[in-house]
């Protein structure tokens, strides 16, 4: 009998076997139905990494509203506000410690997508490694001066001193500041510390500080078109590549930028206008739900409901997560003498280093 059990249980363990490897063979349909599976009954976290009142707030509250209607399963979807470092923070915290099943995204201030490039030290992860869902809006972004204060033309700002606010090394409000110094000789002096851009603005009503280097104009002319109509504050440069069709008179920084390599390095910055508002999810997200997530956040653009709220804030159609992957490889790809001189400009501490 022995040989007879002993020839059974090698029956059985090959037919246990051969089974495995046929439901591994069919598993397709049911992974398939795995993001609706996950998602059903969850809460999604959406990490704003700005304070709120903001444009990158009032942006997040938007796509948290609808996203989760095109998400398999139809999870709930709340945001949080995790400002600091201009979302160099937060983007550490989801790369290191967020779950990594898909239940937290980011909505990151798009200086992050340089900070490796520019040598941000506290830059802990790797851009080429976080899934990139989307890009919930190109913008144009404008200098902005408070009514009061005497700097009202280019000239201006290349003759006298300009003070504005910032938050964070890697935040849109001190970055354009610095390349502005750095590539046309304009004169901003940048007080940092600032929670969040409403906050800046704020500072300018107040007086603390004089105007904004990059302030959104889709955000200024729909949820601050007061501060236009009562003429409270003069637009004096665009931060682009390319004019916004409702301010032909208003120059574009890049055209009063004479040296070749400044002049790249300005369109790698200013490129990043084209994607400038980022949502990232976790580097080990599964594949399946990073697929899910995608193709809900591309799914916005035919959502009556959501365009509608969009529209008030000026938000273009939202960009697919490739075209983020895609401006990645062009920073990694970018020439030694023109990542060093955009590092220098952007990051104060290599700056710094290389006056010394």
């Amino acid at each position: 009998m022995r040989p007879m059990q002993s020839h059974l249980a090698r029956c059985l363990l090959q037919a246990a076997l051969f089974f495995a490897v046929i439901a591994g063979m069919t598993s397709g349909p049911a992974g398939a139905q795995s993001a609706a599976d996950f998602y059903r009954g969850k809460q999604i976290t959406l990490m704003v990494g700005s304070s709120p009142g903001g444009g990158y707030d009032a942006v997040g509250r938007v796509v948290a509203r609808y996203l989760g209607r095109h998400i398999p399963g139809n999870p709930s979807i709340v945001v949080e506000n995790t400002p600091g470092g201009g979302s160099i923070s937060m983007s550490n915290r989801i790369y290191h410690q967020a779950p990594q099943d898909g239940t937290v995204l980011g909505l990151v201030q798009r200086g992050v997508l340089l900070a490796q490039l520019t040598k941000e030290a506290n830059a802990q992860f790797d851009l080429g490694k976080f899934n990139w869902i989307g890009s919930v809006s190109a913008v144009t972004s404008v200098v902005v001066a408070w009514h009061t204060v005497p700097v009202k033309t280019v000239q201006d700002l290349l003759a006298k001193p300009f003070i504005v606010g910032g938050t964070g090394a890697t935040s849109d409000l001190e970055a354009t500041a610095r390349l502005l110094n750095a590539t046309i000789g304009s004169k901003f002096k940048i007080i940092s510390g600032y929670p969040g851009t409403a906050d800046v603005l704020l500072a300018m009503e107040r007086g603390e500080v004089q105007g904004s280097a990059d302030w959104s104009w889709q955000e200024l002319k729909t949820t601050r078109a007061d501060l236009l109509r009562e003429k409270k504050v003069n637009v004096i440069l665009q931060d682009g590549l390319a004019k916004a069709p409702d301010l032909p008179g208003v120059p574009l920084a890049i055209d009063q930028i004479r040296n070749k390599t400044d002049r790249q390095v300005a369109r790698l910055y200013l490129g990043l206008k084209s994607v400038a508002r980022p949502i990232l999810a976790g580097p080990d997200v599964p594949a399946d739900r990073v697929k899910a997530l995608r193709a809900a956040f591309v799914a916005l653009k035919d959502d009556p409901a959501y365009r509608a709220d969009a529209e008030k804030l000026g938000l273009e159609e939202p960009t697919p997560g490739d075209k983020i992957d895609a401006f990645i490889a062009l920073t990694k790809s970018a020439s030694p003498e023109v990542g060093d001189r955009l590092a220098q400009i952007l990051n104060p501490a290599l700056h710094e280093r290389a006056r010394q």
